[in-house]
């Protein structure tokens, strides 16, 4: 269990570096070379961060492990196309600091235990294979077969196949992840949660029931060419900043930028471009043509009240509704009988602001809609993204150019993992191909997401955890119940590249499998082999890293994998998992007979900016729905019931990290430096709770009748322009606060977006006899739907 008193030991530290700055009014520029340049060099040296930021996002260099935004045609690249995230990503795996062996000796896991995450990713990249046994206080050094046979021996060993959970994270390649869930679905189960039931899970299914794929329906170049682009619950100068650039090209080609969101982000605000002279030197490009500062949860009641307005001034697709969509008729009359009252509470915004929105989406004849997790982390969330689709549908902004569906992914391959195969309800044409293609038959029944195995694992269903990739214990919801929860396993891996906190989160035996990087060079059997990654945008290429292993013991993710799986399964089934392992070519043969869309995958991904998958929707207006249609979704407006003195606390990245990966204590464009425990409350909010800009305090909740108090110790609250009863807060440190059973209806997506939370003096939030006064006040996590005319309810 957590230390208390360590824990305020640690938060007092941090709180003593912060510095609260003004917040800048743009991104990027030279600032932003200059931050890049500098972490790159600090940790590469002036040799390796040439081999490596040159490659980058290049047609024949390697994909940036970060975000998943696409890269422009080769020819249209610039020698530097990467951002300054992206440096810092690959300067974090290109270090040249090394976590020996020698180095676990000399630190116990209680002492890893009691360092920040930041600490742990500075100590660089792992260079052995290493084993916590039972009762162990150190990891020590293990013979690879050694640790194969191992991990063998505990999963025959499993009374079920489905207590064993196999994780997968966003950086694994397309190659690493269809080997992956050949092994789980060979030993038998469809336990495969994966990052993305943590981030866009509400995108796919709302999309799978509407379009009938939950994939983007835009290219880049519909972005370029679009009219309007509608920025919904998305901040692209953190989480995606190579999007800016083709956001200053759209404002070039006369695009309008409707922003929604509520802190008002320098993203959303001016882009200072550093490839360009004007960026270095000059003002930089003004982005957003309007700014709605929406309070949390209010994204479902504005789109309804958009597609009102739509309907009123008859501002609609009347061709494309009656030949490629149903339901429009009931959608036409539950928005048209929409409460502004419910509308204008919900979003803090007044009818003229919406009215005045809802014209740039009236004048625009090509739209683009862009969300990300400020959409899809809500109890709503299903619902919102259906309500954002029922407007492209009302207009006929599927299928066209310059108009689209555009759910921006935050994780590198994480769209190309699921494209794979990486998800716990696979269709059933895929477990056909794959029972075609490898002559046994994969488990059929659902298997569970990321929730659901936390769940497993702490009721004592699961007893085997492996993670490709990603720092589970920190992305994942409820982390005392997460902790809890792992530790109960009797055997945890975790294929990882650097230490993180699930390396000492762990089971009763615990294994570090260290792999081979994006940026390095990966030379099997038959030679140097390369990898492929998807985008935001159905895009598949090739990734090929420039520098040696950090160490010669490590091996790649498909030769862990497949080692795992000889040493586990053998040769039943007949799969030839070493000829997968000597030769990616293999693994592609096999995704092009299994994988839709994938035929003449070897030839395909070769080609400089490899290729495009098919999306019916946009390809040819078609869609693989029920109904062989697009389908209009009917949503009561879903209100969150707030009790007083209470707040919607959303979590979210500093500028300075990327997922759980802290690279610094820097987030300028909010202004502040040095540390990370802050909580942006609006000013009048902080007067009316009784505390004043810069008081300590702890961040407490309570979820319905659960008997825990959740809290968060030791955050300065900063006054931010954020809407009266919005509140913001960095992740990982307020994920203890997100209860594991509080997620999104249909897609079971933890709630980060809208988390009740009061604030209480520092110290204060530990007390169970102050959180039972707290409960006191009236407060639960209720939503309340706005009455609907009889016949829709």
């Amino acid at each position: 269990m957590p230390d208390p008193d360590a824990d305020k030991q640690q938060n007092e530290r941090d709180l003593a570096q912060l510095e609260i700055e003004k917040p800048k009014s743009h991104a990027a520029g030279a600032t932003a070379v200059a931050v890049s340049m500098k972490r790159a060099l600090g940790h590469m040296g002036a040799v390796r961060t040439a081999k490596t930021l040159l490659k980058l996002n290049q047609a024949e260099g390697f994909d940036c492990m970060s975000c998943a935004w696409p890269d422009p045609d080769p020819g249209h690249r610039h020698a530097a196309e990467f951002c300054e995230n992206g440096a810092k990503a690959v300067a974090e795996e290109g270090t040249t600091n090394r976590a020996t062996p020698e180095f676990f000796a000399a630190h116990s896991i209680e002492d890893l235990s009691g360092r920040t995450e930041h600490w742990l990713g500075q100590q660089g990249r792992i260079t052995h294979p290493m084993i916590k046994r039972p009762g162990g206080t150190h990891y020590e050094p293990i013979d690879w077969n050694d640790a194969f046979t191992l991990i063998g021996d505990e999963l025959n060993g499993l009374a079920s196949p489905d207590e064993a959970v196999f994780y997968t994270s966003g950086r694994a390649s397309n190659e690493s992840a269809f080997v992956y869930q050949l092994f789980a679905r060979a030993f038998g189960t469809n336990n495969m949660p994966d990052c993305s039931n943590m981030c866009h899970e509400s995108t796919s299914i709302a999309l799978q029931e509407s379009i009938g794929i939950g994939k983007a329906s835009v290219t880049l170049d519909d972005v370029y060419n679009a009219e309007l682009i509608i920025i919904a619950g998305q901040n692209p100068g953190t989480n995606h900043p190579r999007m800016l650039s083709a956001l200053e090209k759209a404002k070039q080609n006369g695009a309008k930028i409707l922003s929604i969101n509520p802190l008002r982000e320098a993203g959303l605000v001016n882009f200072k471009n550093p490839q360009t002279p004007r960026g270095m030197v000059g003002p930089g490009t003004d982005l957003t043509d309007m700014f709605l500062p929406i309070a949390l949860n209010g994204d479902l009641a504005l789109f309804q009240a958009f597609g009102s307005l739509l309907v009123e001034w008859d501002a609609l697709d009347h061709d494309f509704i009656a030949a490629h969509t149903t339901g429009f008729e009931a959608w036409r009359e539950h928005v048209s009988a929409v409460d502004w009252d419910v509308v204008t509470s919900t979003t803090g915004l007044s009818r003229a602001q919406i009215t005045e929105a809802a014209e740039l989406l009236r004048d625009s004849k090509a739209t683009v809609f862009c969300w990300a997790m400020g959409l899809t982390q809500h109890r709503n969330a299903v619902a919102t993204i259906k309500e954002v689709t029922n407007l492209a549908f009302a207009q006929g902004n599927i299928g066209k150019p310059g108009a689209g569906l555009f759910p921006v992914r935050g994780h590198s391959n994480v769209q190309g993992d699921r494209t794979m195969g990486i998800w716990e309800r696979p269709p059933q044409h895929f477990l056909d191909a794959i029972q075609k293609e490898f002559g046994f038959d994969p488990p059929r029944e659902h298997g569970l997401d990321t929730v659901d195995s936390i769940r497993a694992m702490r009721d004592g269903k699961a007893h085997f955890f492996l993670g490709l990739g990603g720092n589970f214990a920190q992305a994942t919801p409820d982390s005392d119940v997460t902790f809890d929860a792992l530790r109960k396993v009797r055997m945890t891996v975790q294929i990882s590249t650097k230490i993180n906190r699930g390396h000492l989160v762990c089971g009763q035996t615990a294994l570090i499998l260290p792999t081979l990087g994006r940026t390095e060079k990966d030379v099997q059997a038959s030679g140097q082999q390369y990898i492929s990654v998807e985008d935001s945008t159905c895009s598949v290429h090739a990734s090929r890293g420039p520098l040696p292993p950090a160490s010669p013991h490590l091996k790649s993710e498909v030769a862990i994998i497949t080692s795992i799986a000889e040493a586990t399964i053998g040769d039943r089934h007949g799969i030839n998992w070493e000829a997968m392992r000597d030769d990616y070519r293999n693994i592609r043969a096999h995704i092009a007979q299994v994988v839709p869309g994938c035929e003449g995958y070897e030839v395909n991904v070769r080609r400089p900016g490899g290729f495009i998958l098919p999306h019916p929707p946009r390809d040819s207006r078609t869609f693989d729905t029920e109904s062989g249609l697009g389908e209009f979704a009917v949503s009561p407006i879903d209100v969150l019931q707030v009790p007083p003195n209470h707040l919607i606390l959303q979590t979210l990245r500093s500028h300075d990290q990327f997922n759980t990966t802290i690279y610094g204590f820097s987030d300028r464009y909010r202004g502040i430096e040095g540390g990370r425990r802050v909580v942006f409350v609006h000013r009048e909010d902080i007067s009316a709770l009784g505390f004043r800009d810069g008081d300590i305090v702890d961040i407490v909740t309570k979820w319905d009748d659960d008997d825990n108090v959740r809290c968060a110790p030791s955050f300065r609250i900063v006054e931010y322009a954020t809407p009266r009863g919005s509140a913001a807060a960095y992740y990982p440190e307020t994920n203890p606060l997100v209860p594991l059973d509080s997620t999104a209806l249909q897609s079971n997506c933890p709630t980060s977006k809208s988390i009740i939370v009061s604030l209480v003096p520092a110290g204060e939030g530990r007390s169970a006899e102050n959180a039972a006064d707290q409960d006191s006040t009236g407060s639960d996590w209720s939503h309340k739907t706005q009455p609907q005319p009889e016949h829709l309810s």
